[in-house]
């Protein structure tokens, strides 16, 4: 896999050469069938990522994969944040707006980017070490920033279709939750607790991104296109551990 070959540009698809593909719709079930199977292209199979979830990591590598991770966390709001802003529709907005509280956190409720700060602190980070994101690399900044700009410039149901990739993120969670007390018992347990909440989130998540990409991306071209969109998506959290895998070798 090239995972660069769509960073920062608008996915590839007919419709860019005013062209519709004569190959009929997938039915609902065909198309969700098709969405599924680009799982195969999930991070999940990156070989940093099966070495950190196999023990294989020093604790260098994991500060550095946490500490890179933690500018996704928190440009993830301001991604969803983009996604309302070029969506008309008041009860998509309603349902979309906790994405935003899931990560920034209400009244009471610490959000994402705090329990993710909590992770930090369980690997040995401090939190002005976090913050000051000096650990962050240049590919890392880039792929985040280029899907930022991606839903800040796309119809919102195109930005809500990017988004699917969290169809297959609770298996990934899963397994370091499964795996991380047994290879590295020098992370408290408490800092896991990001890995926990996101099961439940991510598939109340799926459930509404589905419905609207499903119900807009109906004619074959348009679903050809979904595809290319949840690539692009793939292919950035793919470069994203491309370059932390480079910048912490060991």
């Amino acid at each position: 896999m090239n995972a660069k070959d769509t960073l920062g540009t608008a996915p590839r698809h007919d419709a860019q050469t005013g062209e519709r593909s004569s190959e009929p719709a997938w039915t609902r079930e065909e198309f969700e069938a098709q969405l599924r199977a680009k799982g195969t292209a999930y991070h999940i199979h990156h070989p940093f990522n099966v070495k950190m979830n196999s023990g294989g990591c020093s604790r260098e590598q994991i500060r550095g994969w946490v500490a890179n991770r933690f500018y996704y966390q928190i440009n993830i709001p301001l991604k969803d944040a983009a996604v309302m802003s070029n969506c008309p529709d008041r009860e998509t907005r309603r349902r979309w707006v906790l994405r935003i509280l899931d990560h920034d956190g209400y009244g009471d409720e610490e959000g994402g980017i705090e329990t993710w700060a909590r992770l930090a602190d369980a690997v040995g980070l401090s939190r002005d070490e976090l913050w000051s994101l000096k650990h962050v690399t240049p590919g890392v900044r880039f792929a985040v920033d280029a899907y930022v700009n991606f839903a800040r410039r796309a119809p919102w149901q195109e930005s809500v279709c990017s988004s699917l990739t969290e169809m297959f993120a609770p298996q990934v969670h899963r397994d370091r939750l499964a795996s991380w007390p047994e290879h590295y018992p020098w992370i408290e347990a408490s800092g896991l607790a990001y890995f926990r909440s996101r099961i439940t989130l991510a598939q109340r998540d799926v459930q509404h991104g589905l419905e609207v990409t499903l119900d807009y991306f109906t004619r074959r071209d348009q679903q050809e296109r979904a595809l290319d969109i949840l690539q692009f998506k793939l292919d950035i959290l793919w470069t994203m551990l491309d370059s932390i895998e480079k910048a912490f070798p060991q």
